[in-house]
C-alpha cells in the first residue's frame, strides 16, 4: 500500500492505449454528453505537467470530466482579479475538488489558496488530495493536509485501516472517533 509515486503517475499516461496530448485528451471532453459525468476540478502546480497528464489519465479511467484552469478559453490571458474570480467560480461548479498534491504544489500559493476554496465549497465528501510523492521519499511537513480525504493505492489484497481490501485505488477519508472510512475512487467518483 502506498500513495502514488511520481513514476507510477508516469507510467499511467505512458500505458494507455491511445496517446493524446494533454490539450487533446481534455478537450475531448467538449465533444462528449457530460450530462452524467462527474466533474472535477483538478488543482495542480502549472510546472508540473508531467504528473498532470498521468493524474488525468488516471481519473479519466473512471469516466469523470476533469476541468484543467489554464484550458479554460474563459480564462483571462493574464493573471488579475478576474482570474481568481473564475477559479472560485469553476471550483463551486465542479462536483469534486481534487489537489494534485505534489511538493510543488504544497509550496503553492495558488494551490493552497484553491484548497481553501475548496474546503468552503467540498469538505469532506466531495474533496480529495491525490498525493504525489517523490520515488522513495516520505510525504511529510504538511500537518493541515491531514484533515482531507487522500486517494491512495494499495498494491495487493491486504488488511487496511480495519478490513482486508482489494488492489485497487481508494479515497480515505481522516480517522473520526476511531472510524475509518476507506471508498473505492469509482464509488466516491460516482455521488455528486
Amino acid at each position: 500500500m502506498s500513495f502514488i509515486t511520481e513514476s507510477q503517475l508516469k507510467n499511467q499516461r505512458r500505458s494507455t492505449k491511445t496517446y493524446l496530448t494533454l490539450n487533446e485528451s481534455l478537450r475531448s471532453f467538449k465533444n462528449e454528453s457530460p450530462t452524467f459525468k462527474t466533474k472535477i476540478f483538478l488543482s495542480h502546480k502549472h510546472d508540473e505537467k508531467e504528473y498532470l497528464e498521468g493524474a488525468v489519465s488516471l481519473l479519466k479511467t473512471y469516466g469523470v470530466e476533469v476541468y484543467v484552469d489554464w484550458l479554460d478559453e474563459g480564462m483571462p490571458k493574464t493573471t488579475s482579479g478576474q482570474t481568481a474570480v473564475r477559479i472560485k467560480q469553476k471550483i463551486k461548479e465542479n462536483h469534486k475538488f481534487i489537489l494534485l498534491a505534489t511538493e510543488g504544489a504544497i509550496k503553492s500559493k495558488w494551490c493552497n489558496w484553491e484548497l481553501g476554496l475548496g474546503d468552503a465549497a467540498k469538505y469532506i465528501d466531495h474533496i480529495a488530495l491525490f498525493p504525489i510523492k517523490k520515488d522513495y521519499a516520505d510525504f511529510s511537513e504538511s500537518e493541515y493536509l491531514e484533515i482531507y480525504p487522500y486517494i491512495f493505492n494499495i498494491d495487493s489484497y491486504q488488511y487496511f485501516k480495519g478490513n482486508f481490501r482489494s488492489h485497487g485505488t481508494y479515497v480515505v477519508y481522516p480517522s473520526v472517533n476511531g472510524n475509518d472510512k476507506v471508498i473505492p475512487i469509482a464509488e466516491w467518483l460516482r455521488k455528486k
